[in-house]
């Protein structure tokens, strides 16, 4: 007897594949064979529907780019610092409350003890960003230097909780925090309670005397318009402050941050509670006078992720960019479509919020 195939999941399957295709047409033209590139993937509910490679990882051995290719996420390592402040709280070993004086009490400065971290995850803090190093210092910096100015910081841009300003070392703090709370190095803390659990098997934090270690490693570049005009590496050695992790050193590759989505989505990390409070608008983004980075109409700032809240048009997106050295990430998560889009590029010359838009539309969340 002849078997007739479902209409219904053929139909399913030509979309699929006319989506597919579509995506990649825009990934390619944007993406070129001999440059540096692009891993593009796109999961809805448990299934992969888009997971490719453009260009290259590395111009010199011409590795091209995969779904394991490993990039510096830059700050969308934030997240992973977020989800630790909060696994401490739900242990009852600090409070979101608590004021910084009680953890930094050699700062000088009466204001910190009415700054909290709840400010410092949500970029509210009003500290401001006070590294004044020359930048072949900064380059080789480190969480110690990042953070030295505040010891004898004497004003903040504004009253704590009142404004977003977006700056890095405010972070590289809470990672002290996990430090002094539970009496590990912060990488060896997020390794066993957060990258174990979720299954990140080979995800690290960079370290500069150590870059051996990281699988699969794609370099940043940029491009240099001179004469010869080519790509130059730009990444360790070429940008400052690349070596601070709790604001922004994790490298890890699209496979193993899927492995993290699905453990957001499973509790194996933190309890559903804690990160729908984590993804909950806290301050205001759009409008700040106070700082640039992702301002723009309908976005907020939760703790480790940003918010854009649905509309008439649009669905809610919880997502985070990372910027550092030649690389450009993008991770974003729609939860009314259970959707996970991730762009991790090493190259810095591309409109990422432009394609993140693209693929909103092609899949239709």
């Amino acid at each position: 007897m002849k078997r007739t195939f479902p209409l219904l999941l053929l139909a399913v399957l030509l979309l699929c594949g006319c989506r597919e295709q579509r995506l990649d047409a825009v990934c390619k033209r944007m993406f070129h064979q001999n440059e540096p590139g692009a891993a593009v993937f796109v999961m809805i509910g448990d299934k992969v529907v888009f997971d490719r490679g453009y260009g290259l990882a590395d111009m010199d051995t011409k590795q091209t780019i995969n779904g394991d290719t490993f990039f510096n996420i830059a700050s969308v390592s934030k997240q992973f610092t977020a989800v630790a402040i909060f696994q401490l709280a739900s242990q009852g070993r600090l409070y979101l409350d608590d004021p910084l004086s009680k953890f930094f009490p050699e700062f000088q400065a009466d204001f910190w003890q009415k700054i909290t971290l709840r400010h410092l995850l949500s970029h509210s803090s009003g500290i401001p960003d006070a590294r004044n190093y020359p930048r072949e210092v900064k380059i080789y910096g480190d969480e110690a230097l990042s953070t030295e100015y505040m010891l004898t910081l004497d004003h903040l841009n504004f009253e704590p909780g009142t404004a977003y300003e977006y700056i890095n070392p405010t972070f590289v703090l809470l990672g002290y925090v996990v430090e002094k709370v539970s009496g590990q190095p912060f990488t060896d803390y997020v390794e066993e309670h957060i990258f174990k659990p979720a299954g990140m098997a080979q995800t690290l934090y960079f370290d500069r005397d150590r870059q051996d270690l990281i699988p699969n490693m794609a370099h940043g570049y940029a491009f240099v318009d001179e004469i010869p005009r080519r790509w130059a590496e730009y990444d360790f050695g070429e940008e400052t402050f690349f070596a601070t992790r709790a604001d922004g050193g994790i490298y890890t590759s699209t496979h193993e941050f899927a492995r993290w989505e699905r453990a957001l989505r499973s509790d194996s990390v933190l309890s559903q509670e804690y990160l729908q409070e984590a993804w909950t608008p806290q301050i205001e983004v759009s409008g700040s006078p106070w700082s640039d980075y992702q301002n723009r109409p309908n976005t907020y700032y939760g703790y480790g992720w940003f918010i854009e809240p649905a509309t008439d048009s649009t669905n809610k997106v919880i997502y985070h960019t990372g910027d550092n050295g030649g690389f450009q990430i993008l991770a974003a998560r729609y939860p009314t479509s259970d959707a996970l889009v991730l762009i991790f590029a090493n190259r810095a010359d591309w409109d990422r919020y432009a394609l993140m838009q693209k693929i909103e539309g092609i899949f239709d969340f």
